[in-house]
C-alpha cells in the first residue's frame, strides 16, 4: 500500500512538474530591440508595437508574382516597322496583379457607390465623369448598337472584361478600389463601426467619405468599432491604452491598388515561373538562373502552332484565346468555331499562364501605368523600369484639418525643383519627359510637335478579341490618349509586395541565410 502511494505521489509530481515546464514554453518571450535592448510590444516598456509580416494577408482580387530578370521587348520580326520595343535585360521586384481583367459588374458596383456618396450629395459630376463611354461600340458601317445599349448594363455581359473606360478612368478606379478594401478590413478588425460607416457613407457623404491616406493622416473622422476600445484590442499606447486609429505600420491596411507599369505586366504575362528546370536542393526546389526559350504570347511553347492546344486530350486543337484569326474571321465556322467568342468574352476564359492569370494575351487590351515612348531603352533604368514619374507632397496652404480635395482625397502637389537642387537622385519633380530628346539621351523625336506622342500618351498592351495575332505577343506595345478609351481596351489593377521577393511564409526574407558558425578556441 505504502509502496502504491509513493508511486501515486511520483506520477503526480511528473504530472505537476511537466505542466510548469509546458506553461513556461507556450510563455512567449518578448522581442527585443537590437539596438536599445528595450521590449516590442510590451505594455511596460512603453508599447512601441511591432507586426509580424506572417499576419499580412493578400489583397482581394489579386495574385502573388515573383519577381525576377527577364528580357523585356519584341520576341517577334517587327513587321510593323515600329521599332519601339529593343529587347533588353531587366529585373522586376515581386508584385501582386489581378488574376482576371476587370469585370463590367465591378465598374458598375464603383458607379453604385459613386452615385450613393456623391449623386446624392449634388455631385453628379463626379458620377458622370466615370462612366465608360459605351459610344466606343458605334460604327458607321456596322450594327453594333445592340453592345451600346447593352454589353456594360445586361446581366449576360455581368463578367465580360469593361471597355470604354480610358486611362484616366481606371486609375481613379485603383484608388476607389484601394479605400473600399481597406475600410473593409478595418471594420472586420473593429476600428471602424460598420453600420455608422456604411450608413454615413452611402447617404450621400460626399467629400466626407473614406479615403486610406487621409485616415491614416488623421484628416478623417469615425466612430471607433468595439473591439477598437475593448481589451481586446492588441493596439495600446504608450500609457496602455486602447489605440483606436490603425497606423500603416500596423500591417492592417493594404497598399494601393494602382495600374501595373509596362514592365510589370509584360513579366507577368510571360508566366515564367512554369518555365524555370529545376533541381533538387536539400528536399527544396530551386530555379536556376536561365530565362527560358523566348515565348511569344502568355502561355508556355508546347509545339509549333502556338494558338492551339497541342497536347492530345478533348481540348487538343482548340485555340488559347480571344483574337482575331483573319480578315472577317472573329470566331470561326458554326459548328467549329474557334475561340468561341465574337466579341470579348468572361474574363475567366480560355487557358491562365504560368502565374495563373487569364487573358494576358488576347480578349482586350489593357492600359498599364507608363507614359509612352517609341525608344524604350534610351536611359531607362534595368531596375523597376518606368516613364511617368511626377514627384508629389502634400498640399499643406490650407492647414491640417483643410488637406482633403472635393472627392475626399489628401491634395498633393509637384515638389519644388528649386528644393531639390542639391539632391543626388533626382533633382526635377516632372520626369515623364526625362531624358527624353536632349543632348544626353539619344532620342531624337518631338513629342506634341512632329508625332502624336505626348505626355499624355499612355502604353496598352495584350492585344484584344479585335487583334490579329501579333498583338497578342506581351512584347508588343501601341499607346493612346490617357482620356480617350476604345471598344478594345480594358485593365486590370496590381499592388506593391512590400517584403521578401520569394514568397508570404512568415519565414521568408530577403537574401540567402546561412548557419551560424561557432569560433573555435
Amino acid at each position: 500500500m505504502q509502496l502504491l502511494t509513493t508511486t501515486r505521489n511520483f506520477v503526480l509530481l511528473l504530472a505537476v512538474t511537466g505542466s510548469l515546464a509546458s506553461c513556461s514554453m507556450l510563455k512567449k518571450k518578448k522581442e527585443k530591440s537590437a539596438v536599445t535592448g528595450w521590449n516590442y510590444n510590451d505594455k511596460n516598456q512603453g508599447n512601441f508595437t511591432v507586426a509580424q509580416p506572417k499576419d499580412i494577408k493578400t489583397a482581394p482580387g489579386l495574385v502573388f508574382v515573383q519577381g525576377g530578370t527577364f528580357t523585356m521587348g519584341a520576341t517577334q520580326e517587327d513587321v510593323m516597322g515600329d521599332w519601339n520595343n529593343i529587347p533588353r535585360r531587366v529585373t522586376v521586384n515581386s508584385f501582386f496583379i489581378d488574376k482576371t481583367e476587370v469585370a463590367n459588374v465591378h465598374y458598375r458596383e464603383y458607379l453604385y457607390w459613386l452615385d450613393n456618396v456623391f449623386g446624392q450629395a449634388g455631385m453628379d459630376s463626379v458620377v458622370e465623369q466615370a462612366k465608360p463611354d459605351t459610344l466606343v461600340w458605334r460604327s458607321e458601317l456596322a450594327f453594333n448598337e445592340p453592345y451600346v445599349e447593352y454589353y456594360f448594363r445586361h446581366p449576360s455581359y455581368n463578367y465580360y472584361p469593361v471597355v470604354g473606360v480610358s486611362w484616366k478612368q481606371a486609375t481613379d478606379f485603383c484608388i476607389w478600389r484601394t479605400d473600399r478594401v481597406n475600410e473593409l478590413a478595418l471594420m472586420d478588425k473593429g476600428f471602424l463601426d460598420k453600420r455608422s460607416q456604411i450608413k454615413k457613407e452611402l447617404n450621400g457623404a460626399g467629400q466626407d467619405n473614406f479615403n486610406t491616406k487621409a485616415y491614416l493622416m488623421g484628416e478623417y473622422q469615425a466612430t471607433p468599432g468595439k473591439e477598437a476600445t475593448s481589451k481586446k484590442n492588441p493596439l495600446r499606447d504608450a500609457q496602455g491604452r486602447p489605440r483606436t486609429t490603425v497606423r500603416f505600420e500596423d500591417g492592417i491596411v493594404y497598399g494601393d491598388y494602382r495600374l501595373p507599369t509596362e514592365a510589370e505586366w509584360e513579366y507577368a504575362a510571360y508566366g515564367y515561373i512554369m518555365q524555370n528546370p529545376q533541381r533538387k536542393t536539400k528536399g527544396k526546389n530551386r530555379g536556376e538562373e536561365v530565362i527560358s526559350n523566348k515565348q511569344i504570347y502568355a502561355w508556355k511553347n508546347d509545339g509549333f502552332d502556338n494558338l492551339r492546344y497541342t497536347k492530345k486530350s478533348a481540348f487538343q486543337g482548340a485555340f488559347l484565346a480571344n483574337f482575331k484569326r483573319g480578315e472577317g474571321d472573329n470566331m470561326g465556322v458554326a459548328g467549329g468555331l474557334n475561340d468561341n467568342a465574337a466579341i470579348p468574352a468572361e474574363v475567366t476564359s480560355f487557358i491562365p499562364n504560368g502565374f495563373g492569370l487569364y487573358n494576358m494575351s488576347g480578349n482586350v487590351n489593357e492600359w498599364v501605368m507608363d507614359v509612352y515612348r517609341p525608344i524604350t531603352n534610351a536611359g531607362s533604368d534595368d531596375f523597376n523600369p518606368f516613364r511617368g514619374n511626377v514627384f508629389k507632397k502634400v498640399d499643406m496652404s490650407g492647414g491640417q484639418g483643410n488637406l482633403r480635395d472635393d472627392l475626399g482625397r489628401i491634395k498633393m502637389i509637384p515638389e519644388s525643383d528649386s528644393a531639390l537642387r542639391n539632391r543626388r537622385n533626382y533633382q526635377r519633380s516632372y520626369a515623364k519627359n526625362y531624358l527624353d530628346g536632349d543632348s544626353t539621351s539619344n532620342a531624337s523625336y518631338a513629342t506634341d510637335i512632329t508625332t502624336l506622342i505626348s505626355d499624355k500618351s499612355r502604353v496598352y498592351k495584350g492585344g484584344s478579341w479585335n487583334d490579329r495575332a501579333y498583338w497578342l505577343s506581351p512584347g508588343a506595345r501601341r499607346f493612346l490618349d490617357e482620356d480617350l478609351s476604345t471598344n478594345t481596351i480594358g485593365f486590370r489593377c496590381a499592388m506593391t509586395h512590400f517584403g521578401a521577393p520569394d514568397n508570404l511564409s512568415s519565414k521568408s526574407k530577403t537574401g540567402t541565410f546561412f548557419p551560424t558558425r561557432r569560433n573555435k578556441r
